[in-house]
């Protein structure tokens, strides 16, 4: 178990008196830290213990049916490592290393102050799940992070505090030909080698860096979420000298005092799928010899219209506001291409232009050029979502039109960028759920078209506004 910030810890408290029982559950219920069940006797706690997982358990000595030594010998004797406080009154000490002795954790006498008492026994609890869950060594800790990392089947590691590498699963030593052994307990960047081919900061060693420092180290954000995890894609070299592109998602995660712990990365290859394109601005066709080796960035939406009104001439305006009249009022859309693309010659980076220009050929049925009229939209103005939608669109009308799951792939990134951003944006999870439906996935569309219906009848729905300043 590992648990990330603050969580709510179950305690079951064993007393057979009943208003000792509601102002002690009272008491540790008003910090907002635990939930507290109460029972009246062991033998009601040993019926429900089947069914019912505590983080700890207090128990009374003194109970009328079982008393609390012998419910912990049964509680041990069936494997249950719940962690046990036995609670009495004083004069009682060789019961307490008996009670020690059997396995539990802690022991506290009763006294006249019932505040000190209470407030001792609520400390006591936090500390023995601290040490169950997470234990004092680092060894411990380390074991349950290699556990959570190994068990998933994404190429996945994790960092701890100083920077060194505490595990490695097979699925990345498969995506990095770099054993564990190679890796483990190594810091001081070398563990990024085999990403880059030289040291350089990863995803997981930015999580606490403003947006900002993780464009600089050449990332591109696709989402954020405050005390979470983020994910970005960037690009990197391979052992063999060869160019990749890298989806990474890396989180904290923290111990039960809000304390950060290891930070842990998921890495993708998405070299050679349509998801690159979203990032890299190149389609199937674009000239092996392009040179672009810094992805665009963009810390906030672009003033789409604005731009054009900028540094552009107006003549770039001008033939803009032409082909726009061409496309939508007249039709005409051949003519309304020509616009666009004088505009284009005048000022070759103006996404709205590439973006209009795109639904203008989508509307002629050239989804070939319409795709890469999105894509450079998408690559001047990554954070804008209609250019997004729009190419994730065009991105599943080929895959439909082609049966081409990878197509499909690459439309269900897009707009799992788009919900990213807007969440209650019904369209875009209906879209994926399509996609998944045309691949075969129909347990997995459901989830997608479920959200999609949900949005709908709660009518939050956010539609995909174009934006413009005129």
């Amino acid at each position: 178990m590992i648990v990330v910030g603050r969580a709510l810890l179950s305690v079951l408290i064993i007393d057979d008196e009943p208003a000792l029982l509601e102002v002690m559950q009272a008491f540790f219920e008003r910090s907002g830290e635990m939930s507290v069940h109460t029972l009246l006797s062991a033998t009601d706690a040993l019926s429900i213990l089947p069914e019912n997982s505590f983080d700890a358990i207090i128990v009374d000595y003194n109970l009328p049916d079982i008393n609390g030594l012998e419910f912990l010998k049964i509680l041990r004797s069936k494997g249950d490592t719940t962690p046990v406080i036995i609670f009495t009154g004083g004069g009682h000490e060789r019961w307490a290393i008996e009670a020690l002795n059997n396995g539990a954790n802690f022991y506290v006498q009763k006294d006249e102050d019932p505040q000190t008492q209470f407030r001792k026994l609520f400390e006591m609890v936090k500390t023995t799940v601290e040490k169950t869950y997470l234990g004092k060594k680092l060894g411990t800790t380390r074991k349950i992070i290699m556990d959570m990392v190994n068990f998933s089947l994404d190429p996945c590691f994790a960092i701890d505090s100083d920077g060194k590498v505490v595990a490695w699963n097979v699925a990345m030593e498969q995506l990095t030909d770099t054993p564990a052994g190679e890796i483990i307990g190594k810091g001081d960047f070398l563990y990024t080698i085999p990403f880059f081919g030289t040291r350089r900061k990863m995803l997981v060693n930015l999580i606490f860096e403003p947006d900002e420092e993780i464009i600089r180290q050449k990332f591109m954000i696709v989402s954020r979420v405050a005390k979470g995890p983020i994910i970005a894609v960037t690009k990197g070299v391979k052992k063999e000298g060869s160019e990749w592109t890298l989806w990474s998602k890396a989180m904290p995660i923290y111990d039960m005092q809000g304390n950060f712990i290891v930070s842990v990365g998921i890495v993708r290859d998405v070299t050679g799928t349509f998801r690159d394109i979203v990032i890299s601005g190149e389609s199937p066709d674009a000239p092996e010899n392009r040179n672009d080796t810094e992805f665009p960035q963009t810390s906030k939406p672009v003033g789409l219209f604005s731009k054009i009104l900028g540094t552009s001439s107006g003549k770039a305006l001008t033939y803009y506001k032409e082909g726009i009249n061409l496309y939508k009022k007249e039709k005409k859309y051949e003519e309304a291409l020509a616009a666009f693309n004088k505009a284009l010659e005048t000022d070759d980076k103006l996404p709205l232009v590439w973006n209009d220009r795109g639904l203008c050929y989508r509307e002629m049925g050239d989804s070939k050029n319409a795709l890469k009229s999105f894509v450079r939209a998408v690559e001047l103005a990554p954070d804008t979502m209609e250019f997004l939608f729009n190419l994730g669109e065009t991105l599943h009308l080929i895959g439909e039109q082609n049966m081409s799951n990878k197509y499909l792939e690459s439309a269900i990134q897009t707009f799992k960028m788009v919900v990213a951003k807007m969440p209650n944006n019904a369209d875009a999870w209906n879209h994926i759920g399509i996609c998944y439906k045309e691949m075969g996935q129909i347990e997995e569309s459901k989830l997608y078209f479920d959200r999609a219906r949900d949005i709908h009848l709660w009518k939050n729905y956010t539609p995909i506004i174009p934006k413009r300043d005129f």
